[in-house]
């Protein structure tokens, strides 16, 4: 297989850079239980859905008055919880960069949530050539318009980026917009995100730039 390298890694946020999915499916699932119990695992199907598309589809008619209440909760809840990163990040991030590849984050997280990032973790902006949040773009993964918008921020062509993404709704996103896709098996098991990656990782323990070349 012939190589062929990259100059830009786009790293969604959570189920990628944090092990956060366990912590947003006990949020999602005390809500899901209490608003909708007629569709028990609901919380695992809204999984890399934005806060908007699930008020949109779950929240709308008489439960819309129920948004803004939801939405204090979760704030509440982002306030308290632990960003950890997904194992061997760092290291790949230090790889790619020695390697001049570009890296940044692309993710439906809004500032306020962010903020919560950086008190956790004071150094998590230092690791990233680029930071894009919910603010930098109109249109939502599935759309391919943030990783676009990323590519443009370097100048990149699609085809120069590779996406890291872990929920259904982002590895579309990173398909849709003409770039290879690095699937994380930390959210959806390998055989349901295959279909829609190129190749597909537990985490980052023993992938580098070379080893990433060399499968995609």
């Amino acid at each position: 297989m012939q190589e062929r390298d990259f100059k830009a890694a786009l790293f969604d946020l959570d189920g990628v850079v944090f092990d956060t999915e366990p912590q947003y499916s006990v949020f999602w699932g005390m809500i899901c239980r209490e608003y909708h119990p007629e569709h028990p695992g609901l919380e695992h199907e809204i999984k890399g859905s934005t806060l908007t598309q699930i008020y949109d589809r779950w929240f709308s008619g008489p439960l819309e008055q129920q948004r803004s209440s939801i939405t204090a909760r979760l704030d509440a809840f982002e306030q308290q919880m632990h960003f950890d990163y997904i194992a061997g990040l760092e290291a790949l991030i230090a790889d790619l960069h020695n390697h001049g590849v570009k890296t940044a984050v692309v993710t439906s997280s809004n500032i306020p949530k962010m903020e919560s990032v950086y008190r956790h973790q004071p150094r998590f902006r230092e690791l990233f050539d680029a930071i894009l949040t919910s603010e930098d773009f109109s249109r939502s993964k599935p759309h391919p318009d943030c990783y676009l918008t990323a590519a443009e921020r370097f100048g990149l062509k699609p085809e120069d980026c590779v996406v890291f993404e872990d929920s259904f709704n982002g590895l579309k996103s990173g398909r849709a917009a003409g770039m290879r896709v690095v699937g994380l098996a930390t959210t959806n098991a390998v055989e349901a995100i295959a279909p829609y990656s190129d190749i597909q990782i537990s985490d980052y323990e023993n992938v580098d730039f070379t080893t990433l070349c060399s499968k995609l």
